[in-house]
């Protein structure tokens, strides 16, 4: 089992590169961190942990400059998006920016994606809210064949163009783990089209996980990596989802200032 943390980098809490350094020395794997490009005022879409959005949604910074600077500060710990919202990024620049931060790290780079939840958020990066599961599954895929063609074309129904070079390619073989996030009835069969992992959230659709992780490695005919999100610090929980098959763990960081987060991972390392 490996343990590593997910949690929203934003400007009021620990810099992402005293984070990084800490979780290493603390014995941590990895360090996920979430996404959000802004937040409407007007919002409608309701957000799945509750009736009040709180204040780290509002103040993320860009994923990939915190994983950048989480990197160049370790030598080890890995670094993923947790979930990086991929309708709302424009797969040529995704993929230079991955591989880029492959490069940078020496081949600790994780693509962890997911649709979203937030209606306007979309609507206002272009995104029809409606396609934007086939649009994912169409970027991702784009994606793949930029990370790992000398020159990559695409041509789908949203993403679209002719051969192309694009570098750097990334430095892990063939490319770095994309990860699946999401629990609905149909993300397994989306991990075993495009993904390389599933990386479902603590307590949503987690119920009977086991059954879940061996319905998806038995239909893939091998071990597909399983890593859950945002997990409760708890003794109980790692007991279940070690039975589970789980390969790891991220425990649930909450977003505070460094000397707090300092404490709080002390805490979490005694679980490892």
């Amino acid at each position: 089992m490996r343990f590593g943390v997910s949690t929203f980098v934003t400007d009021d809490g620990i810099a992402p590169a005293a984070l990084g350094a800490a979780l290493e020395e603390r014995g941590f794997a990895s360090l996920y961190v979430a996404e959000h490009t802004h937040i409407p005022v007007r919002r409608e879409s309701p957000w799945p942990g509750g009736d009040e959005l709180p204040r780290h949604y509002f103040r993320t910074l860009d994923p990939l400059v915190a994983l950048t600077a989480a990197a160049t500060a370790t030598e080890r710990l890995r670094v993923g998006t947790g979930i990086a919202l991929v309708v709302q990024r424009d797969p040529i620049v995704l993929a230079k920016e991955i591989a880029s931060l492959d490069l940078v790290s020496g081949g600790r780079a994780v693509l962890g994606v997911g649709a979203g939840w937030n209606r306007e958020e979309m609507r206002n990066h272009g995104t029809d809210p409606a396609t934007r599961m086939r649009l994912m599954r169409e970027r991702v895929l784009a994606i793949k064949e930029l990370w790992t063609c000398d020159e990559a074309e695409f041509h789908g129904e949203f993403v679209n163009f002719d051969p192309v070079f694009s570098y750097p390619k990334p430095v892990q073989d063939p490319h770095p783990p994309v990860l699946l996030g999401g629990h609905g009835p149909t993300v397994l069969d989306r991990v075993l089209d495009f993904g390389d992992g599933w990386m479902p959230i603590y307590g949503r659709g987690t119920d009977d996980l086991a059954d879940k992780v061996t319905d998806l490695r038995q239909r893939a005919g091998h071990a597909v990596p399983v890593i859950v999100f945002s997990a409760p610090p708890r003794p109980e929980v790692v007991e279940e989802l070690t039975h589970a098959g789980v390969d790891e763990i991220l425990f649930n960081l909450p977003t505070e200032p460094e000397a707090e987060t300092l404490a709080a991972l002390d805490r979490l390392a005694g679980l490892l």
